[in-house]
């Protein structure tokens, strides 16, 4: 038979989504949302873990992110906020076993039920799933079944073709607001449409050239240019820089890895991985062998 491998989840930037069956998406909700749980429609009292991702404002452009991710594993919550993380007690469910270690530029959170998420502190996650979970999960990163065209089952499990009505229905609190159609933040904010354009240029361009054959840039480049647009009070860098390391994370799959940090680009201070990901951390989590 074949070996099946682990399926990624990916959340990243200004909202841009990409499920464990390849759909891409993007949803700027103000609220918290269900990323992925096993507590489903089919089997409703089996659920043992659940990630949430908490979207704040990116900047004044009225475009979000992703600041703050819960994890739940049975009776404990790991909140991961603001560079680090706090460990709740739940008060009820089974005690399940887990790590907490540094991957390169990653907070990962590793537990024994298949389940791996990596943080990278700031507006980065990807949720790592054993193939034991195929076809059994919901939330916004889809149902993990290997088809993509029903990825956008609601919570209250009808397939819909809208990105927006699929994920608002898996706001975790009923009272905040549903969101509405997705803001362009370049044309909230034009005079910063051509800077955007020209620092994510650096995609498109000869440094990640050996990558464009193997994975396409232009998609990445577009949401790049969209979050360097919506980062507009101080944190200009740091939506430049995510959006440029996930399309270098995904040539690192795709077998290129590129030194494209420079103390001028998206530097990063500690000195053993200044060009991180090189190391190519996420790659042995992803290898079907680490797995069994």
């Amino acid at each position: 038979t074949d070996k099946k491998c682990p399926g990624t989840c990916t959340i990243y930037g200004s909202g841009h989504y990409k499920t464990f069956d390849e759909r891409t998406y993007g949803f700027q909700g103000k609220c918290g949302y269900v990323a992925v749980q096993n507590k489903c429609g089919n089997r409703p009292d089996q659920g043992n873990f659940t990630v949430i991702t908490e979207n704040v404002p990116c900047g004044t452009t009225g475009t979000t992110c992703s600041k703050s991710v819960r994890v739940q594993l049975g009776r404990t919550e790991l909140k991961l906020s603001k560079g680090t993380y706090e460990v709740v007690d739940l008060g009820g469910g089974s005690q399940i076993q887990y790590r907490v270690r540094t991957v390169g530029l990653y907070l990962t959170v590793e537990s024994d039920i298949g389940i791996a998420v990596l943080w990278d502190r700031k507006t980065t996650v990807r949720i790592i799933l054993e193939p034991q979970h195929s076809g059994a999960v919901c939330g916004l990163c889809g149902n993990f079944n290997g088809d993509g065209r029903d990825d956008f089952t609601t919570q209250g499990q009808m397939i819909v073709s809208s990105p927006v009505e699929f994920a608002n229905s898996w706001k975790v609190s009923s009272t905040c607001p549903d969101a509405e159609s997705n803001v362009d933040p370049c044309g909230a904010r034009p005079n910063r449409h051509n800077w955007a354009k020209m620092q994510c240029s650096i995609i498109t361009g000869t440094t990640f050239q050996q990558c464009h054959k193997k994975v396409d840039p232009t998609p990445f480049f577009e949401n790049c240019v969209k979050d360097s647009c919506a980062c507009d009070t101080g944190g200009d860098c740091e939506c430049f820089c995510t959006a440029v390391a996930a399309y270098a994370q995904a040539c690192t799959e795709a077998g290129v890895c590129v030194a494209w940090r420079t103390p001028e680009i998206c530097r990063k201070y500690n000195k053993s991985f200044f060009n991180s990901l090189c190391l190519c951390p996420t790659v042995p989590l992803l290898d079907c062998q680490a797995w069994h």
